[in-house]
């Protein structure tokens, strides 16, 4: 039986859901601009996202106090506005860390133990 919307759409929903957190990944080692967040997040397989996703996101990530920004001038443009991770957002980060181990275990436990039954 296909659940509406198939397996595309809950992977989707997954992907949804997991993107902040690999933004403030991203974030940890240092400050970053929309464009280049969206352009490591697209290197990365399984996580292809736009400017029009990312923005949104982002400023959900600033009034949550997540991450901070600053605008700075650009050599090659208009002024930028860069992205930084807060205390509040690395412990976030580091929270669902925590959680994300024992819960990708649990799901590959489940999909191996799927196969072994076919």
């Amino acid at each position: 039986m296909v659940l509406p919307g198939g397996a595309h759409s809950g992977v989707s929903q997954l992907r949804r859901g997991i993107l902040q957190f690999c933004v403030l990944a991203l974030l940890r080692d240092g400050e970053r601009y929309a464009f280049e967040l969206v352009r490591e997040l697209c290197d990365a397989h399984g996580l292809v996202t736009s400017e029009g996703t990312i923005y949104p996101l982002l400023s959900r990530l600033r009034k949550e106090g997540w991450v901070n920004t600053v605008w700075k001038e650009s050599d090659s443009g208009p002024p930028r506005r860069y992205y930084t991770l807060t205390a509040t957002g690395r412990r976030a980060l580091d929270e669902f860390a925590g959680e994300w181990g024992p819960f990708k275990t649990a799901v590959d436990n489940l999909l191996d133990s799927e196969e072994s039954h076919e």
